[in-house]
């Protein structure tokens, strides 16, 4: 039994505490894996670049719910100096999502903006390579931020994260208004058809998706923001489970997949008529 949550809110705390984050671990799970399945089991879907980010996605907010069966359960802390912590896996899972999602947005705006040179620039492969290069980086990053001392790794991730916050977090912020812009007006202008359809839903898509991305980690990033400048008004808790600002995005990788269900009707077809159909039958 974590003993900082029981000494923090006593036995019903605890029990409410530990109900909570049960049930958000396990939503994150069955949702995302409702929608990896979906996705696997029609290849037609991953044909399409903008798929194979919504995979991506998928996969890594799998991971934030699988670690946080531990992470919110125990006496974890993915901080400086790391105390029980997950080697930074978890907290990087997270973060994957929120670069994944960047690059969408900017994968949408090019194909938008420049249809022809999309169509010869970003083909599966490249888009691909684009999402390996991520992964890459991310754990590249965690893997340096287990290699180095604490003092050190304070260091990285105040500057880096400082840097790396407010850079994306601008640039995602400007690719949705242009992407919102784009999506209620130049669509407007063209004939109606499928094509067009097609785009517009892609569009207003990954606009309430980052949007949603942008208002749960906003917290999270202030505080980090915060925290470069002034520890002395720095949030900071004993756990991660103990922390609001970590659980907001893990509530987002939850959000998310419903959104894509909720946004996409061929996906939503297959989730609910061939996924939880035989979910369900195999529980009977």
């Amino acid at each position: 039994m974590p003993v900082a949550l029981i000494l923090e809110f006593g036995g019903v705390g605890y029990l409410i505490l530990f109900v909570f984050h049960v049930s958000l671990a396990t939503s994150i799970v069955l949702i995302n894996a409702s929608v990896l399945l979906a996705l696997l089991i029609r290849k037609f879907f991953l044909k399409e670049n903008r798929f194979l980010f919504m995979l991506s996605t998928c996969i890594s907010d799998l991971g934030t719910g699988v670690s946080w069966y531990y992470s919110g359960l125990f006496d974890t802390l993915d901080a400086f100096p790391p105390r029980n912590g997950t080697y930074f896996i978890g907290p990087t899972f997270m973060g994957l999502s929120y670069l994944i999602t960047l690059a969408a947005q900017a994968d949408r705006y090019h194909a938008i903006i420049s249809p022809f040179r999309y169509a010869q620039r970003m083909t599966r492969t490249r888009t691909g390579i684009v999402i390996a290069c991520l992964w890459i980086y991310a754990y590249t990053v965690a893997a340096v931020q287990n290699l180095v001392t604490s003092a050190i790794g304070m260091k990285i991730s105040g500057i880096g994260s400082l840097i790396c916050n407010l850079t994306t977090y601008v640039i995602m912020v400007v690719l949705n208004i242009k992407l919102y812009l784009i999506a209620k007006y130049q669509l407007e202008k063209e004939p109606p058809s499928a094509a067009r359809e097609n785009k517009r839903t892609s569009l207003y898509l990954i606009v309430v998706v980052a949007s949603c991305f942008l208002a749960f980690w906003l917290p999270i990033f202030l505080n980090v923001i915060v925290c470069s400048f002034s520890r002395r008004f720095c949030l900071r808790f004993r756990t991660d489970g103990l922390d609001p600002l970590r659980i907001l995005p893990r509530v987002n990788a939850a959000l998310t997949p419903v959104l894509y269900i909720r946004g996409c009707a061929p996906l939503k077809e297959i989730v609910m008529t061939r996924v939880w159909k035989c979910c369900r039958r195999g529980a009977r």
